[in-house]
Formats: C-alpha cells, sequence, structure tokens
C-alpha cells in the first residue's frame, strides 16, 4: 500500500504541468503571439516561458493562478522531495527493529538508512474516521501545542499554494531537561489522494525565522505521517509516522533514542485524549 502510494504521490510537479487544460490552452495562445510577433518583424518574447514554469498542479491538484517566485518553487521541490525520500524509506521493509511494544498494538520500530541516520516507526490504529485525523494533524496544526505537551507552539510562516508551508515549531524540554529547548523550521507538504493522507516534511531556511538565543535551532526530515483507513474497518485509521530528527548540541545517543521513541507513544497517547474529549464541531470552533 504504501508503495503505491508512494508512486502516487513522488512523481515532479513539473512533468505534470503540461497535462492541465488550462495550462495547455495558455501555452498554446502564448506560442500564438509569440509566432506573430515574429512574423511581424517583432522582438520575441520570453517572458511567457517563465510565467509557465511558476504553474504548478501541485501532482493534478486544481490548478492555482499564481505566479510563484524562484524561492517558493524551491520550498515546492523541496516538498515533494521530503515526501519522496520519507515514503521510500516506509516502502522498504528491510532491517526495521523493535523499539518500544504497547499492549493496545502501539509500536515503535527503528533502522539506520544510508545518508539520513536513525529514524523511527510509529505504527498505530486509532478509533477515529481518518477525514479526523486529517482535520487535527493539518488542519488545526496550529493547535498542535493545546494537546501536546511534547510541543509548546507550532506556527505557520508562510503558505504556498494549497499543499506547501513553512512552520516554526518549539519543542518542549525533554528527559528531565536533559534535552534543552529545540526549534525547528520546516517546510511541509500535504497531500491527499483517494483513500489515503500524506504530510511529509524537512528541515528547510526562511529568513524571516533566524536562530534565537538560548535555543538550539535542531533539524528534521525527512518526516511524514500517513494516513488511512484500517482495512476492514473504515471508521478506524491506521497511523504511520517516520520520524528522523538532528537535535543538534552534545547528547549521548541513548538518551536520543529514549526521547525519540518515547516522544512517538507519547504523541499517540495525547492524540487519541484530544479526540476523544472534543467532537469535531467542538475543535473547529
Amino acid at each position: 500500500m504504501l508503495l503505491a502510494t508512494f508512486k502516487l504521490c513522488a512523481g515532479s510537479s513539473y512533468r505534470h504541468m503540461r497535462n492541465v487544460k488550462g495550462l495547455r490552452h495558455q501555452a498554446a495562445r502564448a506560442i500564438g503571439q509569440e509566432l506573430n510577433r515574429r512574423a511581424r518583424g517583432e522582438p520575441a518574447a520570453g517572458a511567457w516561458i517563465d510565467q509557465l514554469r511558476r504553474r504548478s498542479s501541485l501532482l493534478g491538484s486544481q490548478l492555482e493562478e499564481t505566479v510563484y517566485s524562484n524561492q517558493e518553487l524551491a520550498y515546492i521541490q523541496q516538498g515533494e522531495e521530503a515526501m519522496q525520500k520519507a515514503l521510500g524509506i516506509l516502502s522498504n521493509p528491510d532491517g526495521w527493529k523493535k523499539e518500544n511494544h504497547q499492549a493496545n498494538g502501539d509500536e515503535v520500530l527503528s533502522k539506520t538508512v544510508p545518508d539520513v541516520g536513525k529514524v523511527f516507526r510509529l505504527e498505530v490504529v486509532v478509533e477515529q474516521p481518518m477525514d479526523r485525523l486529517y482535520d487535527e494533524l493539518v488542519g488545526r496544526i496550529e493547535a498542535t501545542g493545546e494537546w501536546n505537551p511534547n510541543v509548546k507552539e507550532i506556527k505557520i510562516l508562510q503558505k504556498i499554494g494549497k499543499d506547501t508551508f513553512i512552520t516554526h515549531e518549539l519543542a518542549a524540554e525533554a528527559a528531565g531537561n536533559l534535552v534543552g529547548p529545540r526549534d525547528f523550521v520546516s517546510v511541509r507538504c500535504a497531500k491527499r489522494r483517494g483513500s489515503t493522507c500524506v504530510l511529509a516534511g524537512m528541515a528547510t531556511h526562511f529568513e524571516g525565522m533566524p536562530e534565537q538565543k538560548g535555543i538550539i535551532r535542531a533539524e528534521q526530515g525527512p518526516t511524514c505521517m500517513v494516513l488511512r483507513p484500517l482495512a476492514g474497518s473504515p471508521s478506524k485509521t491506521k497511523l504511520t509516522w517516520l520520524l528522523s530528527i538532528d537535535l543538534k548540541g552534545w547528547l549521548p545517543k541513548t538518551i536520543i533514542n529514549q526521547v525519540l521513541s518515547q516522544t512517538q507513544m507519547d504523541f499517540a497517547n495525547h492524540l487519541r485524549l484530544r479526540l476523544e474529549s472534543s467532537s469535531p464541531l467542538e475543535v473547529r470552533s
């Protein structure tokens, strides 16, 4: 299933641009205008080429009449690359070792990936429909600090189209304050394709959010969450979370492994409490 999702989501948006009907019409008009200009002996104009390059279908989503800057295009590409790499890691079943297992079936696995390092994989089943989880984890991402004590704050710094956004996340201290305050600046890419939802991300640079005094700028990625209805029980959701983090600073690997594994288990527990304690209408209000 994950491999099929990877094949569906991981294609480059630039290949799909020429398949969008509106873009084909725009290109035809622009080419006709260009030929007419040349026939009249007027100087050639290449601006329409740059304009077309800046229009992204974002893997088949409805085209937005927006001209993206080079930096915005770079963020879009970085988000899609994070999704490709993260789903590729999840699609490889080899090498996973059990880190933690709970009586309710929740488990955390880990393995070391070349050029990435150690990654952690949470596998849980949540007794809520997928749309409910997607709304909480993506639609209300800035409210994460209200229910997850490991997160002090998440702010969306910039939105780019419908699927890409830049966030700043301030994490709480962990392991009895052995892990001091960290923050993350990440590009995130959210896709909904059929019965599967994916939220992927990785560290990025954002001019408007420099490093802050007293806080270590950590890096995450590639990382992703995959949501899909549980087979045979569509009212339940299978959630897979791939976590890859470089906490920076000097920390023993044993502490890092313990913190990241426990962070994922805590996340699952706090998410369930959040979903059980509030109805969808209450959460949206």
